[in-house]
């Protein structure tokens, strides 16, 4: 297990669509372990494949309490979506920034586990933005794409926060 590099804004894997998994091999499933490490490593809360320079559709995500298993999607799509949340949304390939972004306030995503077992994950509010955001990292879609009002930089929202 090891810590990958997280790919910037800027570099052109993040803008690729990354393609589908037909298996999941010992390669894959190192990926997969190299990419929980990097997330934790970077305390974020979800990660994609594109992220560190992989185009598989390959996401790794954490909103739990401590404990709690992560959630490792593999070829995840949206198949339902309803209601909708505006916030601040921040990514760790655009490192220091923030933007809003409207998405929808409820997500079912159906994806395959690691034994290419079909399953469906349904999120609410975080869990919904963090499946969103993800997905679009493997279609090549960065938030700041997305981001209502531009992006500014995290300092400046932590400032507010503290007025």
């Amino acid at each position: 297990m090891a810590i990958r590099n997280i790919r910037e804004i800027g570099d052109k894997v993040l803008t690729k669509v990354s393609k589908e998994v037909k298996e999941v091999d010992n390669k894959l499933l190192v990926l997969i372990d190299d990419m929980l490490d990097t997330l934790y490593n970077a305390d974020g809360v979800g990660l994609a494949a594109p992220q560190v320079g992989i185009l598989k559709r390959v996401v790794v995500i954490d909103v739990s309490e401590e404990g709690d298993e992560p959630i490792i999607l593999i070829n995840p799509e949206i198949i339902e979506s309803s209601g909708s949340q505006v916030g601040n949304e921040g990514c760790l390939s655009v490192p220091g920034k923030v933007g809003t972004v409207e998405r929808p306030n409820y997500v079912k995503v159906k994806a395959y586990d690691v034994n290419m077992k079909e399953f469906i994950v349904e999120g609410h509010e975080l869990l919904a933005r963090a499946l969103c955001h993800e997905i679009d990292h493997l279609n090549g879609v960065l938030y700041v794409e997305k981001a209502i009002d531009g992006i500014r930089s995290i300092y400046d929202i932590e400032e507010q926060e503290d007025n």
